[in-house]
């Protein structure tokens, strides 16, 4: 029998930092794999936009965080968050943007698959801003597509960040110098001809975890090929922003996610 990706295989409840959005963990099938993530719902209705979260980070680091969803469960979304291959119990291995981005892939088949949502919403925070990106190229029927804080250049992450390229090699097989198309393979800005998506890109311009030249990367990109993009720029931030301020940013994203829902 042949695995269907996105197919739920379990759904159990998990309890909720909001009393108005109900979390459950699921496990879904993802090329042949069973992997965990995180579904939210507001209470009392059913939305129409999913929101696929992507997480950043690998394995401990960056995992997905129950407040988190929620926050923008009660904008008015069904939000799911895949953990990706081999975290928190799931099957299988991360492998950085590489074939994880099918576990992506998967969990906005799921969206799909849940009678209520009509239009998705593709976020990516941090490393996921590429898987993202991915997802977008492999799904030009999204609704529209947000990257905060995001990853564009993974070869620029590797120059950019010392403390991660011990895990790159290992996790990547080598350097972008040795292994230039397994770098290329993991970045989008190498096919953006063929985005469809409407894109807002959110960054910290101080951010020392993923720089804004990632950004500006990605804008210019797009700007040189006439696609719709918008971009949030906080010359005072770094990664993380002022809880008051990620409440304003969250606040106006949605609005702005829902501007492009079919109406």
């Amino acid at each position: 029998m042949e695995l269907e990706d996105g197919k739920i295989i379990t759904e159990q409840r998990f309890p909720s930092p909001n009393p108005d959005v109900a979390l459950s963990l699921v496990t879904y099938y993802s090329g042949g794999l069973k992997v965990k993530g995180m579904l939210a719902k507001p209470l009392g209705y059913e939305p129409e936009d999913g929101f696929l979260y992507l997480r950043g980070g690998i394995k401990n680091v960056g995992k997905v965080r129950p407040a988190r969803i929620a926050q923008f469960a009660s904008e008015g979304f069904t939000v799911f968050a895949p953990f990706y291959r081999g975290n928190q119990g799931g099957e299988g291995d991360e492998d950085f943007a590489g074939e994880d981005r099918q576990d992506a892939f998967s969990a906005y088949k799921l969206l799909k698959s849940l009678p209520s949502v009509r239009d998705i919403h593709i976020f990516g925070f941090s490393r996921g801003g590429v898987m993202a990106l991915l997802t977008a190229l492999e799904f030009p029927e999204a609704a529209s597509l947000a990257t905060w804080g995001g990853v564009s250049d993974m070869s620029l992450t590797y120059v950019e960040r010392k403390d991660l390229r011990r895990m790159m090699k290992r996790v990547i097989g080598g350097t972008p110098l040795k292994y230039p198309e397994r770098y290329q393979y993991r970045t989008p800005l190498y096919r953006l001809e063929l985005l469809e998506v409407p894109v807002m890109i959110i960054h910290g311009v101080q951010d020392g975890n993923v720089s804004a030249e990632h950004a500006y990367r990605l804008e210019k990109r797009l700007k040189e090929l006439g696609k719709p993009v918008e971009s949030w720029y906080f010359g005072e931030f770094n990664h993380f922003f002022p809880p008051g301020v990620n409440r304003k940013v969250v606040g106006d994203l949605a609005k702005w996610m829902k501007s492009h829902s079919r109406k």
